[in-house]
C-alpha cells in the first residue's frame, strides 16, 4: 500500500495521468471536487473554499484569522484521504504536507510551456474545429503557474518546482499518458514504498495535528492565537505566544465541558480500547472496512456552546 501525491503544471497531462494511475492500482483518485467536498463537512463555504483552494491568498486574507482556518481545513481533509492510503492526491500542497514520510510517492508532472500551451489550445478548440486565440491561451497557462507558486510560497515558503520537493519529476514531452502511468506503477509496486505501522503512524500523526489545529481555528476563544500543533503517537502537543496560557485555560475548559456533558462521562481505559481492537480483529467485525472507530466515551460527538457557557452547569 501507497500513497502518491501528484502536483503538475496545466496542459502537462496531470489529471489524466493520476486517473488512469488510480485505475491501474485500484486506488482511490481524491481530486479538488472531493477535497473541497470533505472540507464542507467543517461547515465552510462553497464558494471560498474553492477561491482558496489553488489561490493565492490576497494581502487582506494573508490577516484574516477566517482564511487561515479554511486553508487549515482544506490541509485536513487532505490528511484524511492520506489516512485511508492507496490513494492518489492531486495538488492541495500534498509533496510538502507528507513530505518525509517512506510510503508516499511525490510526484511532479511537467512540460516545456509551448508544449503545454499547444495542448491546451487543441483542448479547448470548439466543437467544429474553431480556434482559441493562441496569445489567451498562453496568459491563461502563466497564469495558473503564477498562482500556483504563489500559493506555494505563501502557505509554505517552498517553491513549487523545487526538484528537493519530489521523489520523482517526469516530462510529459514526449512520453505518452500511457507511458507515465506504466512508469509511475512500476515505482509504487517497489518494497521501498510498502506502508509499515511507523510510516503509517506518521500519517496518523499529522492528521490528528492538523483537526486539532482547527478546532483551534474555529474556537472563538482559541482561534485569535497563532499556536503550533504536533503530535507523536497520538500525543499532541501545543506551542504559541506569551498568550498560551490563557489559550490552554480555554482548552482546558473544553476539555472540562466534555467531561462533564458527555454521554459517558467515565474515563477511557486501556482495556476498552483493547476491547474495540479486538472486536475488528474478530469475526465479529469481519464486515467492517474504511470505518474510524472512536472510542472517546463519544466526545468527537459533541458540539460546544457560546464561550460565555463554557463552564459546566
Amino acid at each position: 500500500m501507497a500513497i502518491v501525491t501528484m502536483s503538475h503544471e496545466i496542459g502537462a497531462g496531470g489529471p489524466e495521468i493520476g486517473q488512469q494511475l488510480a485505475e491501474r492500482l485500484g486506488y482511490r483518485y481524491v481530486d479538488q471536487d472531493l477535497v473541497a467536498g470533505a472540507a464542507q463537512r467543517y461547515g465552510l463555504l462553497e464558494e471560498k473554499l474553492a477561491h482558496l483552494d489553488e489561490s493565492k491568498p490576497s494581502l487582506f486574507e494573508r490577516f484574516d484569522a477566517e482564511t487561515r482556518r479554511y486553508i487549515t481545513v482544506i490541509q485536513t481533509a487532505l490528511y484524511d484521504f492520506a489516512e485511508q492510503d492507496n490513494v492518489v492526491l492531486m495538488g492541495r500542497g500534498g509533496q510538502w504536507l507528507l513530505r518525509g514520510i517512506p510510503h508516499v510517492l511525490r510526484v511532479r508532472v511537467m512540460a516545456p510551456f509551448d508544449v503545454r500551451v499547444k495542448r491546451l489550445n487543441k483542448k479547448l478548440a470548439g466543437p467544429m474545429g474553431e480556434q482559441t486565440n493562441p496569445r489567451t491561451v498562453s496568459e491563461l497557462v502563466r497564469r495558473d503557474d503564477a498562482e500556483k507558486a504563489g500559493r506555494m510560497r505563501y502557505l509554505y515558503e517552498v517553491g513549487i518546482t523545487d526538484p528537493a520537493l519530489y521523489d520523482l519529476v517526469v516530462n510529459t514531452e514526449k512520453l505518452s499518458t500511457a507511458a507515465v502511468v506504466g512508469l509511475l506503477e512500476g515505482v509504487v509496486g517497489q518494497a521501498e514504498l510498502s506502508a509499515t505501522p511507523a510510516s503509517s503512524q506518521l500519517v496518523a500523526d499529522r492528521s490528528l495535528a492538523s483537526r486539532v489545529q482547527v478546532a483551534l481555528a474555529t474556537h472563538p476563544e482559541t482561534r485569535k492565537y497563532r499556536i503550533t500543533v504536533e503530535a507523536r503517537a497520538g500525543v499532541v502537543t501545543l506551542e504559541g505566544t506569551a498568550a498560551m496560557d490563557e489559550a490552554i485555560g480555554t482548552i482546558e475548559k473544553m476539555v472540562d465541558y466534555y467531561r462533564e456533558n458527555a454521554a459517558l462521562p467515565e474515563a477511557n481505559t486501556a482495556d476498552e480500547v483493547g476491547w474495540a481492537a479486538a472486536f475488528l480483529c474478530s469475526s465479529l467485525g469481519s464486515g467492517i472496512t474504511g470505518e474510524t472507530l472512536h472510542v472517546d466515551k463519544g466526545y468527537h460527538i459533541m458540539g460546544m456552546p457560546a464561550a460565555p457557557q463554557l463552564t459546566p452547569p
